[in-house]
């Protein structure tokens, strides 16, 4: 199976690079349309922030190329940041809009949870609570959390869209959002050790048995 991880300068790409490899895909680094066209699937990283990624999207013609990929049913994962940017909108730095194939907005941890403080970003190992199951997601893995890092998160979204979340002091953060051949991740799976690999393998027999 062939990968295509989009490269618009705003990503991890080596470890979600050495990540698909070690599940036996066969990866391209690109952000050459006519490459990732010759892909089975595309995966979009992002570390940094929302305005700068959206930025570079533009700038490489990458976000017309998406919406043509969401057009055409291509299967598509956004990983972190990767995973904001498919939303409607981010708070972040400045209001700057997002490719909106999911609906609802991207804002920052307050800090404060009802009198409760709380540290600010969203760092470590928290327990993925699955609500639904999209047909690429069988059966459950034995380990039950996964590795986040992030200071902002997806509000005011769509439950139906919603797959799993973790709870946070008292706050339902979106972790695995489903749209048709759209998916988002909000962890990091190459980081999350067993079950991080068990979703990602997951995510990959859902594509080849399209």
């Amino acid at each position: 199976m062939k990968i295509g991880v989009i490269d618009y300068g705003m990503g991890n790409l080596f470890s979600v690079e050495q990540a698909l490899k070690r599940l036996g895909c066969e990866v391209i680094v690109s952000s050459d349309e006519t490459e990732l066209d010759a892909t089975d699937a595309l995966l979009l990283p992002g570390v940094g922030a929302f305005p700068d990624a959206i930025k570079r999207l533009a700038e490489t013609n990458l976000n017309r190329y998406l919406q043509k990929v969401k057009a055409e049913n291509r299967p598509l994962l956004g990983i972190c940041l990767g995973m904001q940017l498919l939303f409607e909108q981010s708070e972040e730095v400045t209001t700057t809009q997002g490719l909106g194939f999911f609906k609802g907005s991207i804002k920052r941890f307050s800090g404060d949870n009802a009198g409760q403080k709380y540290r600010v970003p969203h760092m470590g190992w928290n327990e993925l609570v699955v609500t639904k199951r999209p047909s690429w997601l069988k059966g459950e893995g034995t380990a039950r959390h996964v590795y986040f890092v992030h200071s902002f998160y997806a509000t005011d979204i769509d439950e139906t869209e919603l797959v799993a979340y973790a709870n946070y002091h008292g706050i339902k953060v979106p972790g695995i959002v489903a749209n048709g051949s759209i998916t988002g991740m909000q962890f990091h799976p190459e980081k999350s050790g067993e079950l991080g690999v068990y979703l990602l393998k997951q995510w990959l027999e859902g594509v080849a048995s399209c």
